[in-house]
């Protein structure tokens, strides 16, 4: 491991969605993360949940106290803990805060939840879709008359969930390097949410947002910022706000001969609208993509999942890399000096549990009494 975080060590509570996405990215990152599975947990092709990558997994029951016990004495070597069960549940599993930064004062204890710690909504059920919505982010993603589209579970759980803890425990593992102690990291992903809209709402106050998607000049209010269909059905998204951008679209589009209303005239914007989706409905993908990209016209082709890798700019820069039969998106952000990397296949649940637990402090002996009492359980690959 050659990352920025070599030495760190954080310990996962097995979860899904942003709490594993943290535990990546850190492990990316360099970071040494030991997944803490249930016993027999059923995973469908734990080798291709690339969500899963670069770390080890012991399986651990936290129903028996000596489970509970393991996991506190993992605690005592940790940095770092990631934890995404609801308020509440680890407590009463005897792993809260409390009794982990107990035995380890230094400890970052992050936790991830939709909701958060506390509030009216912290014991409800949610998923991403929800958590948007009350942030004001889900309504965003409309067009002028349609109903909102959620952005998959990028918002909220990816970008306001999992980025925003690993961002939290990186802040706090800095701070307790100065103070010799640790501290709770809330990370919810309705406060990240709001949080990634923060430019919307200065655009607001300063008055040049309106509150009704589909008329303003990032949310398909605008011609030059938005998507289109090409001759073939697919798609060409532009963006070109500046006006030597848009000029230099035109130009090379075609359309600079055209008699065209003033860019910035939103009375006009609906009927431009309708005239570049014609206009650009008169050439497949590929033929503007020949003609626009790589140019200041910032117009490029909406690509899919399985052709974004075969890009040659995505090629070029390795953003996306094979490993072990699975295309997947490399690690990120790139350092100059100490790389990130992909330190190993994901593992199958428990599959490390004997050698991992020696390598955390427990003697052979330890591990084998673990694993008679039932308190921890080993899996094959």
């Amino acid at each position: 491991m050659a990352g920025p975080l070599q030495g760190v060590r954080v310990i996962e509570m097995a979860g899904i969605g942003p709490g594993p996405f943290t535990a990546m990215m850190l492990a990316d990152m360099g970071a040494e993360v030991l997944r803490v599975d249930r016993p027999n947990a059923r995973v469908l092709n734990p080798d291709k949940d690339v969500l899963n990558r670069g770390r080890r997994s012991v399986a651990v029951d936290l129903k028996h106290p000596d489970g509970v016990q393991t996991v506190l004495r993992l605690v005592e070597q940790a940095d770092a803990l990631i934890e995404g069960f609801r308020p509440g549940v680890m407590e009463r599993l005897g792993l809260g805060p409390d009794e982990c930064l107990a035995r380890n004062p230094k400890l970052v204890y992050g936790r991830m939840t939709g909701w958060g710690q506390d509030g009216p909504l912290a014991q409800s059920a949610g998923h991403d879709i929800n958590y948007i919505a009350i942030a004001g982010v889900l309504n965003n993603f409309k067009r002028d008359g349609e109903r909102p589209v959620p952005p998959n579970n990028l918002v909220g759980d990816f970008g306001g969930g999992g980025l925003l803890l690993a961002f939290g425990l990186v802040c706090a593992l800095l701070e307790a390097q100065r103070s010799g102690k640790g501290q709770v990291v809330d990370a919810a992903m309705v406060d990240g949410a709001a949080v990634l809209s923060t430019m919307i709402h200065a655009f607001v106050a300063m008055g040049i947002w309106q509150d009704n998607p589909g008329h303003n000049m990032l949310d398909t209010g605008a011609p030059f910022y938005e998507v289109y269909e090409t001759a073939d059905g697919k798609f060409l998204a532009v963006g070109a706000i500046e006006q030597q951008f848009y000029a230099e679209l035109l130009a090379r589009s075609g359309l600079e001969d055209e008699d065209l209303p003033f860019q910035m005239d939103r009375e006009q914007w609906p009927s431009m609208k309708e005239r570049f989706a014609a206009f650009f409905k008169t050439k497949t993908r590929d033929e503007w993509q020949a003609l626009l990209e790589g140019t200041d016209a910032c117009a490029v082709p909406v690509l899919s999942m399985t052709e974004a890798p075969g890009h040659p700019h995505n090629v070029a820069r390795q953003t996306f890399v094979e490993r072990d039969g699975v295309v997947q998106p490399a690690p990120a952000p790139r350092f100059s000096r100490t790389s990130a990397e992909i330190a190993a296949r994901p593992p199958a649940p428990g599959e490390h549990t004997d050698a991992a637990l020696e390598d955390w402090g427990f003697t052979a002996d330890e591990v084998a009494k673990l694993r008679e009492t039932g308190a921890v359980s080993q899996s094959e690959a």
